[in-house]
């Protein structure tokens, strides 16, 4: 019997990251800044024909746009360099100074059409006369600047580009501005120029509010304040179900454009070799990569033990390997080299294994060495155990 099978939804392609990354950010830029183009000489030339000084005024406006896209696409361009000598961890922070600095600028532009938008009111006899064709030109430049902020905004949020998303609500700006205009000479038109003021100080508020809301995010990832609790949540839980992981403490995070950077201490058996801790700390990384992409850095350091608890200092001051190994050889009367000495240093005291060769059980006294042992741990206190194991295959 036929049957048919239900196309299964297509999954989400990935972002890109780095180089190709920066290279979508300043495509999306340089369509905004021949648009801006554009859009100015077209209200300049049109506003001094209709003698629309507000749509003049919005060229000047859109003019100024230009300098902050240019600005857009310089830091996109830094922020997608790989990382260098003089910066370590990439250039990402490039893009947040130029978000914030964005934020900024959209306060600056928002307090000013609460500025103008008072004086207007106050002198409301002084509008001139205007032509219909101002209105046109408002009217286009709305559409356009509204088509603009979409497509900026949809690149930002695909790319995961803050510095572009502010450069979408910087669009949205002037599409409010050009919607002012629009209302002003509108209203004219028909005699009611009171409507221009009132719709400019409403946009005006909201543009400062985006602006403060940008400039708070930009500050935030400045001062290297970390993810969410719930992202976090999610990191530690990554982590603890390492096989191999006993213990998590110092989960730290940060956010750099669009990377994460995280640290961990990562507590392991105080026994297991350098090599397999290593390879433990290896599957944490790789792990943490691939069920959070949008953490692009890991630092893992292995502990023994929750040293988040040890804020005192040690009772007395432990001794070296070296140390360690020369009361070894004072152990075995110098006469028998162990073929491997582990050291553990563990709860502010010291655990010592030692590995002898097969035939070297038969080279001295155990009841002596066992007293020797005895002796050396009752006068020396930072010794917790001393151990010896004897080889016995392969010989």
């Amino acid at each position: 019997m036929p049957h048919s099978i239900a196309p299964q939804p297509e999954k989400p392609m990935p972002a890109p990251t780095g180089p190709a990354r920066a290279r979508r950010v300043q495509r999306v830029t340089i369509a905004a800044v021949a648009t801006n183009a554009l859009l100015a000489i077209g209200q300049f030339v049109i506003g001094l024909f209709a003698n629309a000084f507000s749509l003049v005024a919005d060229a000047v406006h859109t003019l100024s746009d230009l300098i902050t896209d240019l600005m857009v696409l310089v830091a996109g361009g830094k922020a997608g360099a790989p990382a260098d000598r003089d910066h370590p961890y990439g250039h990402g922070r490039f893009e947040t100074a130029a978000t914030f600095a964005l934020g900024v600028a959209l306060v600056v532009v928002g307090l000013g059409f609460l500025w103008t938008s008072g004086l207007r009111l106050q002198d409301m006899a002084a509008a001139p006369e205007l032509h219909r064709a101002a209105l046109y030109m408002a009217g286009v430049t709305l559409i356009a600047k509204e088509a603009l902020f979409r497509y900026t905004l949809s690149a930002a949020r695909r790319l995961n580009a803050p510095l572009l998303e502010a450069n979408a609500w910087h669009a949205r700006s002037d599409a409010a501005s050009s919607l002012v205009v629009a209302i002003g000479i509108g209203g004219s038109l028909a005699g009611y120029p009171f409507l221009e003021p009132l719709a400019a100080a409403l946009v005006g508020f909201l543009i400062a509010r985006m602006g403060v809301r940008l400039c708070w995010r930009a500050l935030k990832e400045l001062v290297d304040t970390g993810l969410p609790e719930e992202e976090v949540d999610r990191i530690r839980g990554t982590i603890l179900d390492t096989p191999g992981v006993i213990g998590l403490h110092e989960l730290r995070t940060r956010r750099m454009a669009d990377r994460v950077l995280c640290d961990a201490h990562v507590q392991v058996d105080p026994r297991l070799t350098v090599s397999e801790g290593h390879r433990i700390s290896d599957s944490v990384y790789f792990r943490i990569r691939e069920q959070h992409p949008e953490v692009r850095d890991v630092l893992v350091h292995i502990d023994c033990e929750d040293d988040g608890t040890l804020q005192t200092p040690p009772p007395g001051p432990l001794p070296t390997r070296s140390a360690v190994l020369e009361m070894v050889s004072t152990l075995l009367d110098g006469r028998i080299r162990p073929r491997r000495v582990q050291v553990h240093y563990i709860g502010d005291r010291v655990e010592v294994e030692i590995l002898l060769a097969p035939d070297a059980w038969h080279q001295f006294d155990a009841l002596k060495l066992h007293e020797r042992t005895a002796k050396v741990l009752d006068t020396n206190p930072e010794y917790r155990d001393i151990t010896f194991f004897v080889q016995y295959a392969p010989r």
